[in-house]
């Protein structure tokens, strides 16, 4: 029943942008195109990547990243697997998050969220296992606009995301000495 709802969501959710980015893309004026961005960065984590890899699901994010915090639609009780399904309120906005990528064993994690009339984004995150101290994480922000009126809020977005990599980084390094997330 989980899955048929995870994949039932995620189609309505392809057939909103679909729709919304065919209307913008319609329109006839190359200025009412959809912005698209591609950002991205880089961190070593200080931490070994048991303890680092667990940080990028959502509920554990809330360890680190000052202000978010997803209200889990699944799975419920709230914890981190493939698949999760949440909302979250940021900068006023409402936001849909389905996570399409949690492998420990790889260190893929991926997120695809939602703003209505504003945007999509495709966070998408290797985090590596060196067998160390520390561990490496890419970071790689893709987003669309679905409207004409959300190309400046892209754009804007687009800018902050490729200046995020130390911002993460101190977040992230701040809590792995005081936190066994195991």
């Amino acid at each position: 029943m989980n899955h048929l709802f995870i994949c039932s969501l995620m189609a309505i959710f392809a057939g909103v942008v679909g729709a919304a980015v065919g209307n913008a893309q319609n329109n006839g004026k190359p200025s009412d195109a959809p912005a698209r961005t591609h950002a991205e960065f880089s961190f070593v984590a200080s931490g070994p990547y048991a303890d680092v890899f667990p940080l990028f699901g959502a509920h554990k994010e809330r360890v680190w990243a000052k202000g978010f915090d997803p209200q889990f639609i699944h799975p419920l009780p709230a914890h981190d697997e493939p698949g999760m399904v949440f909302t979250t309120v940021q900068e006023g906005m409402s936001r849909v998050w389905v996570n399409t990528a949690f492998d420990a064993s790889t260190g893929h994690v991926q997120y695809v969220y939602w703003i209505a009339d504003q945007m999509t984004a495709l966070i998408d995150i290797h985090v590596t296992n060196s067998g160390g101290s520390t561990t490496p994480v890419r970071v790689v922000y893709e987003r669309t606009a679905l409207s004409p009126q959300g190309n400046e809020h892209v754009l804007q977005m687009a800018q902050h995301d490729a200046n995020s990599g130390p911002h993460w980084a101190e977040m992230i390094n701040s809590v792995l000495p005081k936190q066994a997330m195991k």
